[in-house]
């Protein structure tokens, strides 16, 4: 994940803060369900030569997004090693 995306999600860290593990890792399974259904999704209309192609952009952009909510969320769970 790039400094970009800390400037994009900067209500995850303080939405986590306030979160249990076991809430976060429920949401981080939620997350990547939906990651793994927009994969098929787009594979399906790639496959199938669907005709909207800005459908299948924004699906893409979308499936990107969920991807950096996932890996910024896993890291959220690693401890801070530096304290």
């Amino acid at each position: 994940m790039g400094v970009g995306n800390a400037l994009i999600m900067p209500w995850l860290s303080t939405l986590v803060f306030g979160m249990e593990t076991a809430e976060v890792l429920r949401w981080l399974e939620e997350l990547r369900v939906e990651h793994r259904d927009l994969d098929e999704v787009i594979k399906y209309m790639i496959e199938t030569k669907h005709s909207d192609h800005m459908r299948i952009q924004r699906l893409k952009k979308r499936k990107l997004r969920l991807k950096d909510m996932i890996t910024k969320l896993e890291s959220e769970l690693i401890p801070n090693l530096d304290a």
